[in-house]
């Protein structure tokens, strides 16, 4: 009963964990627009206003309470969607970015998906094959595809798959909905754009790892037990080396979201990235504030559930042969 009690306390810790580092960073999102010194009044009425107008807009906007009870209102919207309203054209945030996340979420979902095969498929190559011109060749490539950036291996992509072979569109984005077939053809160059990176840092964790595990003593023992090598790699082997992997894996989402940015003006797509871009640039403060937000929620998501993995590959959860 103590063990089920510790196991069930690990997800719910994890958990918590997550919800206060949501509230700092909300804070901290929140700070960052009083602290910019940008005001919706002068956005909105422009450079003619008067400071009777600056007044009228700001209490309309609620902008002459004080800033704890602004943050709570705005916090309270978040938790039921409320992203605010865009400074550039009224609209509502929380849809306008609704339109323009699913463009950078399958991107670097897709991204994330061909790093993990490519990467753990490397890696296990490598292990296996040590010290061999295998081993030797998938460590170079995976040195080139870490140092190489996103940019430039999308521009290269461009040249050779959809200038010269033309197999795939040089740009341009497909929604699912409206053919998922398109939309499937439409990302795949981005994605491998922004896959190289997570491709390499992962065949060299992965290999180093199973590196590792293989070389432990209980291999050696079961081996002279007569366990089968697939028994043997499966049951521990992987187990215990696919650590480090899943702990690098932790930090790609976050940079496959950030590199989604230069990726969509490579490939001319109008995404979540692009758009928070420009909205940045024209002061558009909701709209940088929300996503900023969805980014957090996401990347808060996606490492809840790597560390809940890490921690069923723990020492103390392991199975035997």
């Amino acid at each position: 009963m103590i063990g089920a009690s510790r196991w069930l306390m690990r997800p719910v810790r994890l958990l918590a964990i997550a919800v206060v580092v949501f509230l700092l960073a909300s804070i901290v999102t929140y700070a960052l627009g009083v602290v910019s010194g940008i005001s919706p009044a002068a956005f909105v009425a422009g450079d003619d206003a008067t400071a009777e107008d600056l007044a009228r807009i700001s209490h309309e906007w609620g902008l002459d309470r004080p800033i704890v009870v602004q943050y709570f209102d705005w916090l309270t919207g978040l938790f039921r969607g409320d992203l605010g309203t865009s400074w550039s054209n009224g609209q509502s945030v929380s849809e306008l970015l609704a339109q323009k996340a699913p463009i950078s979420l399958s991107v670097a979902l897709l991204a994330l998906a061909i790093g993990i095969v490519g990467g753990v498929g490397l890696g296990v190559v490598a292990a296996f094959r040590q010290h061999g011109a295998v081993d030797r060749a998938i460590t170079w490539v995976a040195s080139v595809g870490t140092a190489v950036p996103a940019f430039a291996i999308g521009v290269l992509l461009i040249l050779v798959f959809a200038v010269g072979f033309k197999w795939f569109p040089a740009g341009g984005y497909v929604a699912f909905q409206d053919d998922p077939g398109q939309w499937l053809w439409t990302i795949t160059l981005p994605a491998l754009a922004l896959s190289f990176d997570t491709i390499g840092d992962l065949a060299r964790q992965v290999r180093t790892g199973l590196i590792g595990a293989l070389d432990g003593n209980y291999v050696t023992g079961a081996i002279l037990q007569g366990f089968s090598r697939r028994r043997i790699v499966f049951g521990q082997v992987f187990r215990n080396g696919i650590g480090p992997a899943l702990s690098i894996l932790g930090l790609k989402f976050p940079t496959l979201l950030g590199g989604a940015v230069i990726t969509e003006s490579v490939f001319s797509m109008a995404g979540y990235g692009a758009y928070t871009a420009k909205a940045a640039q024209g002061g558009d403060l909701p709209v940088v504030q929300g996503a900023l937000i969805i980014s957090i929620v996401v990347v808060l998501v996606f490492n809840t559930l790597v560390n809940m993995l890490l921690d069923r590959f723990s020492p103390d959860r392991r199975g035997t042969l």
